[in-house]
């Protein structure tokens, strides 16, 4: 009679603590999505400010150039800092 029970108990708890884990791992990878969204509309607006502020000075064309060149740098950088974590 007790074990029947007890599995019950089990089961049940189990699946509480599924469900839970469940809504944690939703609920983190909803604000990961958010906060990339987040972050890629703050270097759109972020680039949009530098490249005006740059065209007052220069070329648009060297400024565009210059902006690829800060971002490719800042991806290089990134990569390798990347592929040395994993070493």
């Amino acid at each position: 009679m007790v074990g029947p029970l007890l599995r019950l108990a089990a089961a049940t708890a189990a699946g509480r603590a599924l469900k839970s884990a469940a809504t944690e791992a939703s609920n983190r990878a909803l604000l990961t999505m958010g906060a990339g969204v987040a972050g890629a509309v703050g270097i759109g607006f972020f680039s949009a400010a530098a490249l005006t502020l740059m065209e007052r000075t220069m070329d648009p064309a060297a400024a565009l150039a210059a902006m690829g060149c800060f971002y490719g740098l800042l991806g290089t950088g990134f990569y390798f800092a990347a592929t040395r974590r994993r070493r």
